[in-house]
């Protein structure tokens, strides 16, 4: 059957590719074929390849309420539920992706939310409600619009762990606590179209609060700190190829410094980017070198994450919890880059615990 009658199958094919994203999900329920393409990993690569696919940004955020003060004053402020919502850049809108079904209390304190494909993953967390520790894994397709259930994380209670993708098909998670509050060292690698895990060699550190990375086609795994030492975080990072490594690969003196790497992400120039003393600062070979300073809007807790050539940080000021947005070319030949503020309503405007970018 024609997938558009009367025209060539990879003509026709050729305008399906053409659909927005928000399209995607009403297109697949027009008919068996349509669908057939569309959840196809073939047809993200062939949208890709045309130069097609359009970054999204999804975070787990908290809902924000109107607090009213005397003289009519009003104030914004997040509350303890979280959700997960999408930022479009080429839009330049807002929305929240529909609710995870078997979590009506909200989205896991402290999860991770990473995006695989056309997939975005939230793993793991605390229940909101009881503050038990989680190890659910759940799946939004943005084809079919809808969520399912990944095979459960094994290996015990872990929290505060590092996760990262491919961005194709696989995941790991590395590091963190159990419920002990001792560090791991134990990895999980994740086989997102097989729905199966599997150990990987332990580490050769113990990293809590550590930081995962996909940097030039081999999970990173960055600083953390161990059981004895809380808070005082590694400069080191451990390195496996998922293809053709079976052990990790130790690098000392990573990071340069003794600090949080939470903010460590690669680029789409394969560089590695991070914030450091108020600064956003990048890695050209062993040395990390001044990119920006942080605007004070996110001075105070920022994320990052990369599209395009562009940085986009979020987080608050010391003296502000609402948190806001803005991006950075990083391309910009300026010798002190600007950072340009993203409008937001006042609903996504919430507190901030995970974010990633896909492109789809």
């Amino acid at each position: 059957m024609d997938l558009l009658p009367g025209l060539p199958n990879d003509i026709a094919l050729d305008c399906l590719i053409r659909l927005p994203l928000h399209q995607f999900s009403k297109a697949a329920s027009v008919c068996t074929n349509w669908k057939t393409e569309i959840k196809h990993p073939l047809f993200r690569q062939r949208r890709k390849e045309s130069g097609l696919t359009r970054p999204v940004f999804v975070l787990a955020q908290a809902m924000v309420s109107t607090i009213r003060k005397p003289y009519g004053i009003t104030s914004l402020s997040s509350t303890q539920f979280y959700r997960l919502t999408l930022y479009d850049p080429e839009r330049g809108c807002w929305y929240d992706l529909p609710p995870i079904p078997e979590l009506i209390d909200g989205l896991p304190m402290f999860c991770r939310v990473v995006g695989v494909g056309s997939d975005v993953m939230v793993i793991g967390g605390c229940d909101p409600v009881n503050w038990r520790v989680m190890d659910s894994v759940f799946i939004y397709n943005f084809v079919s619009g809808s969520w399912r259930r990944g095979a459960d994380m094994p290996g015990g209670q872990r929290l505060f762990f590092g996760c990262a993708s491919d961005s194709e098909r696989f995941v790991v998670v590395a590091g963190g606590h159990n419920d002990e509050k001792n560090a791991l060292r134990s990895a999980l690698l994740y086989d997102v179209a097989e729905d199966e895990w599997v150990t990987l060699p332990e580490m050769a550190i113990e990293r809590d609060e550590c930081k995962c990375a996909f940097h030039r086609g081999e999970f990173h795994v960055i600083g953390g700190y161990p059981t004895h030492a809380q808070g005082q975080f590694h400069r080191s990072a451990e390195v496996f190829n998922s293809a053709t490594s079976r052990q990790w690969r130790l690098e000392e003196d990573f990071l340069g410094a003794d600090t949080c790497p939470q903010t460590c992400i690669e680029g789409d120039d394969g560089r590695l980017y991070m914030c450091l003393d108020g600064d956003v600062v990048v890695k050209i070979d062993a040395t990390w070198k001044h990119v920006a300073r942080l605007p004070g809007g996110v001075s105070n807790g920022a994320y990052l994450t990369a599209w395009q050539g562009k940085l986009l940080a979020v987080g608050n000021s010391i003296l502000d919890e609402i948190h806001s947005s803005y991006e950075l070319d990083v391309n910009s030949e300026s010798k002190e880059k600007t950072w340009r503020k993203l409008d937001a309503p006042n609903e996504y405007c919430g507190h901030v615990q995970s974010v990633c970018c896909l492109e789809i």
